[in-house]
């Protein structure tokens, strides 16, 4: 199977986590600094305020403030992705069209949550939305978070029906549906894989590449995996995500972005603790991030 040479948000797309300082309030600064920091570590564009970024506990005005201060810091650099996705298709579209303004590149919108709509509410969530804006907007599947799981029938509905609906995020797990997906998308459709340690399986069946939680803390090592793979050097592929692999598995042992906000701090690069109903990492868990951090060579 030939690999897309050129997707359009590229191949490495971390899903930043949003700083926060002693009060948890935004630290636009600091963000500001991150954002610089990830593209100078190799990504290919940025995702701002997705769950990573702590979505739930982040008001749509504090939204658009860290909006308008990541597009500020990339300066074009990268594209900068707005996370608009809500459970609520009218605030969703309302929300877009608001961050159209801020002069980011794209939306990405999560499967709604909570009120489980059946497969062809979703379609025309997703429809509506896109029919409201103009910008260029990546799905996201993530049934471990929203209860229900867009089928890939209803995924390639919109990839073939929606000119500006130009990718997924695909969290479900099912390799047999991504592929699926990947095998009957458009031209110009990307599928990136929704979790890090599943990125090669996704991209041998021709995913492009992840929106990442990893590329926090090491997006040099994910984009080499990337590249590799992209290259089908499986070899040298499997070699390097074996090698990062127990850090990948690692930042989730609870709830992201717990621990990959203390990994971030156990680097030197401090973004602040998590909102509630999120609790920081415990002692124990700061211990153990730290042990697998030095092991995969990511902490001195």
């Amino acid at each position: 199977m030939q690999f897309k040479k050129e997707p359009r948000f590229g191949r490495l797309i971390p899903a930043m986590v949003t700083p926060f300082n002693r009060d948890l309030e935004l630290d636009l600064d600091r963000a500001q600094e991150l954002a610089d920091r990830l593209v100078r570590g190799g990504s290919d564009a940025l995702i701002i305020n997705g769950t990573t970024g702590e979505s739930p506990t982040v008001f749509y005005p504090q939204k658009l403030e860290l909006f308008r201060a990541v597009v500020r810091a990339v300066n074009g650099r990268v594209p900068v992705i707005a996370n608009v996705g809500d459970n609520c298709t009218a605030d969703t579209v309302y929300f877009a069209q608001d961050a159209a303004k801020l002069g980011v590149d794209g939306f990405m919108c999560v499967v709604p949550y909570y009120n489980k709509p059946p497969q062809e509410g979703l379609y025309q969530h997703f429809k509506t939305i896109a029919n409201a804006v103009d910008m260029p907007i990546i799905l996201y599947n993530i049934p471990g978070r929203c209860s229900i799981n867009m089928e890939g029938e209803t995924t390639l509905r919109l990839a073939h029906n929606c000119d500006n609906i130009v990718a997924i995020k695909e969290a479900s797990g099912n390799l047999d549906q991504v592929k699926f997906i990947i095998d009957n998308a458009p031209a110009g459709f990307d599928v990136y894989s929704g979790d890090d340690s599943a990125t090669l399986d996704i991209m041998k069946l021709g995913g492009v590449g992840v929106i990442s939680t990893i590329g926090n803390v090491a997006p040099e090592r994910m984009k080499e995996i990337i590249n590799l793979a992209a290259r089908e050097e499986w070899e040298a592929a499997e070699a390097a995500n074996e090698a990062l692999l127990p850090l990948m598995n690692g930042l989730f042992e609870t709830s992201n972005p717990i621990l990959v906000k203390e990994a971030l701090n156990l680097v030197g690069f401090p973004v602040g603790g998590v909102r509630l109903p999120l609790v920081d990492a415990t002692p124990e868990q700061s211990r153990r991030l730290a042990a697998i951090m030095r092991e995969v060579g990511v902490l001195d």
